[in-house]
């Protein structure tokens, strides 16, 4: 993608369709007169009274307690320096975004008009009644030093300044694990710190926290080496200075054991890796390019242990490890303040939990077989659904023996649970959709390459590295398209099946088909025709091995695309039937429906196949499959053969596959409220547990609840997945939205990685 085009949608994104990425949403109700009378006047006056009577109420009857403010005055923004307040608040809302997905805390982002630090510390004062946190953004130093040293003396709440403390917590843990990696000690290892920012000095402190010794620090700035006999440096540079010779980076480097960059791209060199002592720790975390490139690193060196901050390698230091979840913990027993000692335990925690076996579900996220300690696994992966009961209760606890928690946790099981709960509305399943896609993009045949939403999706799957898009259709309208919305075709197939520079191409699919289908009633004459339909020739494309995977369905009813894939590409081994499941983002977390596209009223056995194949997905996607078979019927409460038949396919699988979680026949609201089906049928295999997966008793059931769901809740939908077929074939539904095309063609990257592994394991056994 052009930088242009790439503008052009960072600027929709935060346009379209309502400008800004957060918003305020009701928590209770207010359809009627009684509703609105009791939420304003004259009912509000009542948790009024009672918060001046005692000020604690505040967080009984308000959403302070889980309120964080965003605050900035935008002098320090990411990498665009002092742009000012107005030009921040696209940053500050980001963070708010952050805040709620991984750790479900409401912000306001609040942008200050002042570079005084007088003016700015006196208006967050003023403001603080509102909040249960302050979270400190984009300040510059020295001021930023300054304005939250006092905020912290001078608030009764939580105050952080990520910028200084985020990196040094996760940097922190990091650095812990690889010490112990390398087998060293924190109080002998000698450290350079390239960068003299806010971050650097905050990283700095926090390992000498954990044992670093001063003596053992360079710390070096734009200028070099902060020396003793440098004029003008402030406080917290001459913090760091040193007596030794040395004056260069490279200097400071010979015979270090860590380095710890946060400075700019390319700052250091390979002979200054060679010069560092035995089994070097090298966090260069710069953004978005570090002081020296990993591939460069680790060729240079291989007894690096080495982090960036970026995605693409190991050992990610992502300020998103920390910032939610501290102040999660914070909040929750309502801390006055985040001390030096909550600050470690979420180090500790963060250290500890990459010690852990890591959850199939990050496995499958990251393509890995097994990820485990070790120099490339030094620190949690940002998608591990663990983090989120792991750090907060260390925090909490911290807070508590610290003796700044005002509201301590006594059910610390119960806490666990609350935290997991809390993440049913973050849609991590697209996240790990789109990296696991990423790790190993496959060859995608788009059917329909000159529909200009398919070909926006297939733009997407290319510069996001999804997918290798191959094109299908009139290359003269696809190239247009392709420069109207700039996407560079300079590396994508275009396939037009109708022009003659296919007909070898054509000729040898169709006597392929021919073959096939010839006792069956097709003549040669009528497969070649059949070649030129677009859908037709992608499904041999994806037969021949000239494609990986094949997305189709956007423009035509889905019984018309449907049918040449089953008769080209056939079911899987083992299969007797094809089926569809759609996953929606609800605020419970993803929930599988099926069959949602292609049997009509399937008869008992025919679910307990579907609920299989289903099973199969769910696990796909690394969770445990907990299914429902639904009814209007409750275990036998109707004898009509409509609930009949969900009773026997439970029982058929309850026989035959006695360790599958699912239970039925079950009206949804007793499958979905396990306090419902705990109280009136604690017998059910499915109490305690969240179902995860709905089957459906007939395809009008299934299909008219994933619509409602996706259009009266905006749940967001991935599917229809096909399920049963030999070969990576999706179909999307008429229409579908360009968000929906990328979904399903990660989707579809996915479901061929796992083809390919399968058979590769196969080969592997003969």
């Amino acid at each position: 993608m052009s930088k242009q085009s790439k503008r052009r949608e960072a600027l929709i994104y935060h346009a379209k369709p309502t400008p800004g990425k957060i918003k305020v949403v009701p928590t209770k109700k207010y359809a009627t007169q009684r509703d609105l009378s009791l939420a304003y006047s004259p009912g509000v006056a009542e948790p009024c009274l009672e918060i001046e009577k005692d000020i604690k109420n505040v967080y009984k009857y308000t959403a302070k307690g889980n309120l964080v403010a965003v605050i900035s005055n935008g002098t320090a923004v990411l990498g665009l320096g002092n742009i000012g307040p107005e030009a921040s608040k696209p940053v500050m809302e980001g963070k708010g975004l952050l805040f709620k997905i991984f750790a479900d805390i409401d912000v306001f982002d609040i942008e200050v008009g002042t570079e005084n630090v007088e003016e700015f510390i006196q208006t967050v004062k003023m403001i603080a009644p509102t909040f249960g946190g302050i979270n400190l953004e984009d300040i510059k130093a020295p001021e930023a030093f300054e304005i939250e040293k006092r905020l912290k003396e001078e608030l009764n709440i939580p105050v952080m300044h990520d910028d200084q403390h985020g990196t040094a917590i996760i940097s922190a843990a990091a650095l812990l694990n690889a010490i112990e990696l390398s087998k060293k000690k924190i109080e002998e290892v000698k450290i350079v710190v390239n960068g003299a920012g806010a971050a650097a000095i905050s990283c700095t402190r926090l390992y000498q926290a954990f044992g670093a010794r001063r003596e053992n620090v360079v710390m070096v700035d734009s200028k070099g080496v902060i020396r003793n006999d440098r004029d003008n440096l402030t406080d917290e540079k001459a913090e760091y200075s040193t007596e030794r010779d040395i004056h260069t980076l490279a200097e400071a480097m010979k015979d270090a054991d860590v380095f710890i960059g946060l400075s700019k791209a390319d700052t250091v060199l390979p002979e200054m890796l060679k010069s560092m002592a035995k089994n070097p720790i090298v966090f260069a975390m710069a953004n978005p390019d570090p002081e020296i490139a990993y591939s460069k690193a680790i060729a240079t060196r291989k007894d690096i242990i080495m982090a960036t901050g970026r995605s693409d390698h190991p050992n990610q230091v992502n300020n998103v490890l920390g910032f939610p979840y501290i102040f999660r913990g914070a909040l929750d027993v309502r801390a006055t303040k985040i001390n030096e000692a909550m600050k470690m335990a979420a180090v500790k925690a963060l250290a500890n939990l990459a010690k852990e076996p890591v959850p199939e579900q990050v496995n499958i996220a990251y393509g890995e077989t097994k990820l485990t300690f070790g120099k490339e696994y030094i620190i949690p992966k940002p998608f591990d659904p663990r983090l989120i009961a792991e750090v907060p209760p260390a925090v909490a606890k911290a807070a508590m023996e610290s003796g700044v928690a005002t509201e301590p946790i006594t059910d610390w099981e119960k806490y666990r649970e609350s935290l997991l709960e809390r993440m049913g509305s973050d849609n991590k399943i697209v996240r790990l959709l789109m990296n696991r896609s990423k790790l190993d993009p496959k060859r995608v045949v788009f059917a329909e390459g000159d529909q200009l939403s398919v070909l926006k999706a297939a733009q997407i799957a290319h510069d996001e590295g999804i997918a290798k898009p191959i094109l299908l259709g009139r290359e003269a309208t696809i190239r247009r398209l392709m420069k109207e919305i700039e996407f560079d075709s300079s590396d994508v197939l275009i396939v037009d099946p109708k022009s003659e520079h296919e007909n070898k191409r054509k000729n040898r699919y169709a006597k392929v088909y021919w073959e096939q289908r010839k006792r069956r009633g097709v003549t040669y004459y009528a497969a070649q025709r059949l070649m030129r339909e677009r859908n037709y020739f992608a499904a041999m494309m994806v037969n021949e091995g000239d494609a990986d995977a094949l997305i189709s369905g956007y423009s035509r009813n889905y019984p018309s695309v449907v049918k040449p894939m089953l008769e080209l590409i056939g079911l899987a081994p083992g299969a007797n039937r094809v089926a569809t499941t759609n996953i929606m983002m609800t605020k419970r977390g993803p929930l599988f429906l099926s069959d949602t596209s292609i049997n009509i009223n399937p008869s008992a056995k025919e679910l307990a196949k579907i609920a299989q194949m289903t099973s199969r997905v769910v696990k796909m996607f690394g969770m445990e499959p907990v299914m429902a078979l639904t009814s209007y019927s409750n275990f036998g409460s109707s004898n009509h053969p409509e609930a009949a038949k969900m009773r026997e396919a439970v029982s058929f699988l309850h026989r035959h596959y006695p360790d599958m979680i699912v239970d039925g026949e079950l009206q949804t609201d007793f499958a979905l409220n396990d306090e419902m089906l705990k109280e009136r049928f604690p017998f059910s295999k499915l109490v305690g547990k969240k179902v995860n997966a709905l089957i459906f008793p007939n395809l009008d059931s299934a299909n008219i609840t994933y619509k409602l769901l996706k259009e009266l809740n905006e749940a967001e939908s991935i599917g229809p997945i096909m399920m049963g077929m030999r070969k990576p074939v999706h179909i999307l539904q008429l229409g579908a939205s360009v968000d929906e095309i990328v979904n399903m063609t990660a989707v579809a990257v996915v479901d061929a990685q796992n083809k390919e592994k399968r058979e590769q394991e196969k080969g592997g056994q003969k």
